[in-house]
């Protein structure tokens, strides 16, 4: 065999086991202590919730994070932190197709609103398919759903100034 064909199998199987090794992540990114760069096994090491989602006439059950978990995580202001000009702050999920939406920061904080957010990573007790993950936001309590973002990829916290 030439050097140059042993030179090419050796990128093409270099590249296929970075390729293989690659997890899908999620990037939170903008105005946080902490830029994160979260896998799965990240969100599993983290308190587990679960909350449910009609869409199209079926229910399922979603199983992941709460998101004000991982925004306390990359350090973005919540509680009594959550005060004055850090109210102008918001969230901007973006997903794999472009997608975007957006949350205010006290809207995801409990200490604001009793209605949680969930960061999935599976449903039904199965991971999510590859349409609708690897992750997704859930926001059971929207009437449309439009906000529960599918193939999620970042989380972008913007502090509004003047």
């Amino acid at each position: 065999m030439s050097t140059q064909r042993l030179m090419l199998i050796g990128l093409l199987s270099a590249a296929l086991a970075v390729a293989q090794d690659a997890s899908p992540s999620l990037q939170v990114t903008g105005a946080v202590q902490h830029v994160l760069k979260l896998t799965a096994d990240d969100l599993s090491k983290m308190p587990r919730a679960t909350a449910k989602l009609a869409s199209h006439g079926k229910e399922s059950a979603y199983q992941g994070v709460w998101l004000h978990d991982v925004l306390e995580r990359a350090g973005v202001p919540q509680g009594k932190e959550l005060q004055g000009k850090a109210l102008a702050g918001f969230v901007l999920g973006e997903a794999r197709d472009g997608y975007r939406v957006v949350f205010s920061l006290a809207e995801l904080d409990p200490d604001f609103i009793d209605d949680e957010v969930l960061l999935a990573d599976s449903a039904n007790d199965k991971p999510l398919s590859a349409e609708a993950g690897p992750f997704r936001i859930i926001v059971p309590k929207d009437k449309p759903g439009a906000r529960s973002v599918r193939m999620l990829i970042k989380l972008e916290i913007v502090q509004v100034t003047k």
